[in-house]
Order: structure tokens, then C-alpha cells, then sequence
């Protein structure tokens, strides 16, 4: 091919075809992006929730910490149906005081078959690393008069043995 019939054939594609699948590019791209909008937006219920606080019924700790060491505490606390999914844990400290409670995902439209209670186990590491004693308090609902009322346990931390 010549030198002048391909600067020809180039500038016909650069005049007519190359505007047109630019065009056509930039359509498909905002088609996708429309679609990808409208399709990530639902307008269905059935994924509401909100979280709840629930009381603790029975902790499971060590009567004693060693300094750097990391503990598993356990507590137990009643599920009320089974649309309650433990979502996390509530825990604040100060100082050498932790104040912990269990927080669950309730899923009110959701199908979550029988709905009756059961006792759950939730557990998550601690690990100390201040001397003293630590205090949890641990959250078990409220009293008549809106309280709250905590299980408090006292823990030592001791010197890891030689």
C-alpha cells in the first residue's frame, strides 16, 4: 500500500469511524453505570435491622490475671428468637474498669422459623496489660426504676511465676 492511500484510509477512520465508537463507548459506559445504580438500591425490607443490648446471665473468667497474658471470657446470655444474631460486643473501659454487654442484630421481617428462646455463649479475649485489679461489670438489664444493674467480678493481676 502507498504512503498516500494510507494517510487516506487513516483519516477516513479518524473522521468517521473513530467518532462513532467513542460515541458508542461512552453510551455503553453510562448504560452500565445507570444499571449498576439502579440495581444496587433496593427498595425491600426484608434486610432491616437494628441492634439490641442484651442482658448477661452467667460470665465464665479467671480468678486471677498474670501481667501480658491473654484470657477467653465467656458469658452466656438468653436469645429471645431466632431472629436475634449475636452481632458484637459492648465494652468500654476505664482505667482498670471494663464495662461489657452483648449486642445482637435483630432481624424483625425475616422468616426466622420457631421463635423460641435459647441460652447462647459469646466469648472474647482479653488481654492484660496494667498491674492492680481489674473490675468488669457486666451488663444484666434494668430494674423497675431504669437502673442499670451489673454483675461485677473483681480480678487481681498476679506476677507470672519464675
Amino acid at each position: 500500500m502507498t504512503q498516500p492511500l494510507r494517510l487516506v484510509r487513516i483519516y477516513i477512520m479518524k473522521k468517521k469511524i473513530y467518532p462513532k465508537i467513542k460515541n458508542f463507548m461512552k453510551k455503553l459506559v453510562l448504560l452500565c453505570v445507570a444499571i449498576l445504580s439502579l440495581t444496587s438500591c433496593s427498595i425491600d425490607d426484608s434486610n432491616d435491622f437494628y441492634n439490641e443490648i442484651l442482658p448477661i446471665e452467667s460470665v465464665v473468667i479467671p480468678e486471677e490475671f498474670v501481667l501480658g497474658e491473654i484470657y477467653p471470657i465467656t458469658v452466656k446470655y438468653i436469645r429471645p428468637a431466632g431472629c436475634y444474631v449475636f452481632f458484637d460486643f459492648y465494652y468500654t473501659r476505664e482505667l482498670n474498669q471494663r464495662t461489657v454487654a452483648v449486642v445482637n442484630s435483630v432481624y424483625p421481617n425475616q422468616n426466622c422459623g420457631i421463635a423460641e428462646e435459647a441460652e447462647v455463649e459469646a466469648t472474647f479475649n482479653f488481654k492484660v496489660t496494667n498491674n492492680g485489679t481489674y473490675i468488669f461489670k457486666f451488663w444484666q438489664g434494668k430494674d423497675d426504676s431504669g437502673t442499670d444493674l451489673y454483675y461485677i467480678v473483681e480480678v487481681p493481676v498476679v506476677e507470672p511465676e519464675a
